[in-house]
């Protein structure tokens, strides 16, 4: 995370300009409040870390009442935000807004982790995050109890569709194509397959994880059987088309991961406010 948050803070606040000009005519300098962070919706809590930068900005400080990841009843205070009325006034908008995002993420992962409860399967975010936000919502599925996937281009090899079609057009090899990337220190080799054909082709080359793209839980079940036979410690990763209503069968039917693009690129905000006291 590093300085992330210090990043989008400074972002969040320079969308809304130099001054707040309603502010400037109603509030009267030194006014000293305190404001109650509401969770509303109640749900699970994140982006702590991108709300105290954003108060920090604007010298003001939050005493966090519960952790991220904790789940909070509707109407839960989350926090306590104090300084001067009009630094609170100022940071109010752009720390919601990344509290709200954050929480209805991790909100979202930890309904998909509770559904996998009792499996050994682990859900994971995807790259569908929003232009900019990588990080927070990285946290937030995290917050909520989600697994770490790549989250840039940098450390893990994962072969996909178009990727098979530029070895094919080529004439590449893909056992080649996964030992130019060991060799140059990646030791993490993900192959998505969408046939039985490039499983096997996928097993015999090397790889450690295989992405089983749009397939059925009962078709899941099969190629990791077939899978774990030719290559005993491959991981399984399910993706594409798991919903809440069907992750428990893509776990039940063998899946070490499932991979869940909706988490950040669908998200549905938290409800949270601040109600400030004089």
């Amino acid at each position: 995370m590093n300085g992330d948050p210090e990043r989008l803070a400074t972002i969040a606040l320079a969308e809304d300009g130099e001054s707040d000009v309603t502010t400037a005519v109603t509030v009267p300098a030194g006014l000293v409040a305190e404001g109650s962070i509401e969770y509303r919706s109640g749900g699970v809590l994140a982006g702590a870390a991108y709300a105290d930068a954003v108060a920090r900005a604007c010298e003001c400080r939050i005493d966090w009442r519960a952790p991220d990841g904790r789940r909070l009843p509707a109407g839960g205070v989350a926090g306590v935000i104090s300084g001067s009325l009009a630094r609170i006034l100022r940071a109010e908008r752009p720390l919601l807004n990344l509290l709200q995002r954050a929480c209805g993420i991790a909100t979202a992962t930890r309904s998909y982790v509770d559904a996998v409860a009792g499996t050994s399967c682990r859900i994971l975010h995807t790259r569908k995050t929003a232009p900019g936000l990588r990080s927070l919502d990285i946290a937030a599925v995290l917050a909520g109890g989600g697994t770490r996937h790549r989250s840039d281009l940098s450390h893990v090899v994962m072969v996909k569709d178009n990727h098979w079609q530029a070895l094919t057009y080529s004439g590449g090899d893909l056992a080649r194509a996964l030992e130019e990337a060991r060799n140059g220190g990646i030791s993490v080799l993900q192959v998505e397959v969408e046939s039985a054909e490039q499983l096997e082709r996928a097993c015999a080359a090397g790889a450690t994880r295989l992405l089983v793209d749009n397939q059925s839980p009962e078709t899941l079940r099969d190629w990791s059987g077939r899978a774990r036979a030719l290559s005993r410690d491959i991981e399984i990763e399910a993706t594409g088309g798991i919903t809440l209503e069907n992750v428990r069968a893509y776990a039940e039917a063998g899946a070490d991961f499932v991979s869940v693009g909706a988490l950040t690129h669908s998200v549905r905000a938290g409800d949270l406010a601040v109600e400030v006291r004089l």
